[in-house]
């Protein structure tokens, strides 16, 4: 009798571990509809515009054209079409395939097709050295893009679009945005970041909203919001006082 009694916990203490595992998911996922703003916004807004919704902008309100573009996303996926981002629609947008829209062969070879890239693990280093001095002539090769905030492509970048398109030519799939690419790789000191890895600053918003590519000699490149793609150094005094941490992808 103590015996069954005892397997009967153990499963009533399981099924309550994984209620709560997906309360907490839920919890995760927010709420999104007209009027909403915010970071979440501009994740959604910047997730629609890489899958190529018909969205002009992002702006973090969650305005009629993004109800719209949400709309004909949740159509295309077969999910209740209500214009407002559940938890649902939300993750599913958040590992959506890319819906690529193409007109010719030029803009087919143009395209990125996310979803044939090798994600890449958080928490590890993943890019090898052979890989560093493709990745910083790529890097290079669009100095003078100007920055559009939501850019992803050589037309104009933000700095994580700018991140994100880089490492996807040669083949490499980081996440989107710049918090969620500060989750990649091992936090090191300044002093031990190496050519390739990746530097993070606290600009519009608390936390890591600003990246870069770090080329070694404490200089890195990035979408800088005044001047577009260029180089700077750590050193600078408006860089160095903003400075969040530096992540080793290198291995």
């Amino acid at each position: 009798m103590a015996k069954r009694y005892c397997i009967l916990s153990y499963k009533v203490l399981i099924l309550a571990i994984i209620c709560c595992f997906i309360n907490a998911n839920a919890q995760a996922a927010p709420i999104l509809k007209l009027n909403s703003h915010g970071h979440d916004v501009i994740v959604l807004q910047q997730n629609l515009i890489r899958m190529n919704y018909d969205l002009s902008k992002v702006s973090g309100n969650y305005d009629k054209e993004t109800q719209e573009a949400v709309k004909a996303f949740q159509k295309d996926h077969k999910i209740k079409v209500t214009g407002i981002v559940n938890r649902e629609t939300w993750w599913a947008i958040k590992g959506g395939k890319q819906n690529v829209i193409v007109n010719s062969q030029s803009s087919i070879n143009e395209k990125i097709i996310l979803d044939k890239l090798s994600s890449v693990p958080y928490g590890r280093q993943f890019l090898s050295k052979k890989e560093v001095p493709g990745i910083i002539a790529t890097a290079k090769d669009y100095i003078g893009v100007p920055y559009v905030f939501g850019g992803d492509t050589p037309a104009g970048f933000d700095c994580s679009g700018y991140l994100e398109y880089v490492f996807a030519k040669h083949g490499i799939r980081i996440p989107r945005t710049a918090d969620e690419q500060y989750k990649l790789g091992k936090l090191v000191e300044p002093d031990d970041l190496e050519a390739g890895d990746l530097v993070f600053f606290t600009t519009y918003e608390p936390g890591a909203s600003h990246c870069g590519i770090y080329l070694g000699n404490g200089n890195f490149i990035h979408a800088s919001t005044s001047r577009g793609i260029r180089v700077d150094n750590l050193d600078n005094t408006y860089w160095a006082s903003r400075y969040y941490g530096g992540k080793h992808i290198v291995k």
